[in-house]
């Protein structure tokens, strides 16, 4: 198959996917065997272009002109081809875990969950393979409209209050600030395609460097930094496939995937570092870095203190591309599949554990980790690659972050990163050790409880003390594929790097 090809399949086979979903709204297991084939089609063509990225081929696609000199065009390079793999990947896992999730709590409105699910995943391998920067603006903006009906899925009140918070953030900071960029980078650049040592050096300079960043970074509102990250916490009324979907899969990743591509094609690292103007972002980053993690530690809820912790975790990203070097980049591009895997493990297992004992809140989860062993096992895996402890994947990505920051002289950064960890420390392992070393009850008692899309939640399924009783079995084996994915991105982080050394060394 030629690249071309396998970039116009990569948005193609999810459309399709998300037709035939629809078509078959009234047999389940036609609908979910669909979503499954679909997302592994995905992925088998997606890996198809790898082979090409990584021996230094850039494929690439016009689709149409949308105006003169500005087509709707795709290339795949390294950076691309990581979040694409990313995607795609995760679809896959986060497939199976749906199905267990939303029949177990039997959800309402399942298959518009799936086909919003598939449209969604279609807009990220457009910003994925995306050409030029306007290019990747349309699908920016089409992947905000698809996930709206995923994060009001619940159709209550608080679900309809968090989408407004969600769309209203997104879209104003997106046509407000990052469209003005776009278009001011295009009329004093004369090009808006994505370019190795970036298109604007040489173009502007002085104060317009700083505003025109700005302008990106805030207007960048899926990056989430503070403080326009409310729509993160906001979206966690979703149901966790959702969850796992905006902070693992998709939309946020799509935020720094675009804060990256930014800092290393449009500005380019050589301009953005010896203009001084990365210096506040770093700043920011670190800022962010810090005070979410704080946040992160006072929320008793589980899937708000997780939601608070990828506000943390994505200026790590941010970090990277502020500080301008080839191991910041490096690092902050590694993280964007190291802290999808941790934290995608972290949300199925918090919706893991709503599916079994309908608990949401931290401190109702005493002596749970006895009932549900690899739940909570998995759990711990996942916690320790965020915090980035090795045998797992975080431990890289926070590494190279760090040599990155001495190599740009920035010895506050390495504290920073540094003290962020032991802050997540603080907010993760508390968790576990509460499920496994405190006692569990000795009987079940009634739980706090997420309502349903019905407005009534599914019996508990708790039982005894010290009587197994973990989610259902599709849920299970998603997250023990995504716990087992953290252990295995430590050992092959070596091709990870080989694959995205090419942006950072030109």
């Amino acid at each position: 198959m030629s690249g071309n090809s396998a970039i116009l399949l990569a948005m193609a086979i999810p459309l399709a996917g998300a037709v035939l979903i629809a078509l078959n709204a009234k047999r389940p297991n036609l609908r979910e065997a669909i979503t499954l084939g679909t997302a592994g089609l995905l992925f088998i063509d997606v890996l198809t272009l790898l082979p090409e990225v990584a021996a230094g081929g850039r494929p690439s696609f016009t689709l149409i002109e949308m105006l003169p000199g500005l087509p709707l065009a795709f290339e795949v390079e390294p950076l691309g081809m990581l979040f694409g793999l990313v995607a795609s990947g995760l679809w896959i896992v986060n497939s199976i875990y749906s199905i267990g999730y939303m029949r177990a709590n039997k959800e309402q409105n399942q298959t518009r969950f799936y086909v919003c699910f598939a449209v969604a995943i279609a807009s990220t391998l457009g910003i994925a393979f995306a050409g030029n920067m306007m290019t990747l603006f349309v699908f920016y903006e089409a992947l905000t409209l698809s996930t709206y009906p995923l994060v009001t899925h619940k159709g209550n009140e608080d679900a309809r209050r968090g989408g407004r918070t969600y769309l209203g953030i997104l879209l104003s900071t997106s046509i407000g600030l990052q469209l003005l960029a776009i278009l001011w980078t295009w009329q004093v650049a004369g090009t808006l395609d994505f370019t190795v040592g970036g298109i604007l050096n040489g173009k502007v300079s002085g104060p317009v460097v700083g505003i025109l960043l700005l302008l990106y970074m805030y207007g960048i509102g899926k990056a989430a930094l503070m403080p326009l990250h409310r729509w993160l916490p906001a979206a966690m009324v979703a149901p966790t496939p959702v969850s796992a979907l905006l902070h693992a899969v998709a939309v946020v990743k799509a935020g720094v995937f675009t804060v990256m591509k930014v800092a290393v094609y449009i500005f380019g690292i050589d301009f953005l570092r010896e203009s001084g103007h990365g210096q506040w972002l770093a700043y920011i980053a670190a800022a962010t870095i810090l005070i979410a993690s704080l946040v992160a530690m006072t929320k008793d809820n589980l899937k708000a203190r997780l939601a608070y912790s990828t506000v943390s975790q994505l200026s790590y990203i941010v970090l990277g591309a502020a500080l301008a070097t080839s191991w910041s980049v490096i690092g902050g591009s590694m993280h964007i599949a190291m802290h999808a895997m941790g934290k995608i493990t972290l949300f199925f297992c918090a919706g893991a554990i709503y599916t079994a004992t309908h608990k949401t809140e931290i401190s109702e989860m005493t002596g749970l980790g006895r009932i549900m062993p690899i739940t909570f096992g998995a759990f711990l895996i996942g916690a320790l690659s965020i915090i980035g402890l090795p045998p797992m994947g975080g431990s890289w990505s926070k590494w190279y972050l760090a040599l990155g920051a001495a190599e740009s002289g920035q010895i506050v950064m390495i504290a920073v990163l540094m003290i962020s960890s032991l802050l997540n420390v603080a907010y993760l392992i508390p968790i576990v050790a509460r499920g496994f070393f405190q006692p569990a009850p000795g009987h079940a008692h009634e739980p706090a409880q997420e309502p349903s899309s019905a407005g009534a939640a599914a019996a508990p399924r708790t039982g005894s003390a010290g009587k197994i009783r973990e989610a259902p079995t599709l849920c299970v084996v998603a997250l023990c594929l995504t716990a087992s994915g953290c252990i295995l991105l430590f050992f092959f982080a070596d091709p990870l790097y080989r694959l995205l050394e090419p942006i950072a060394v030109p």
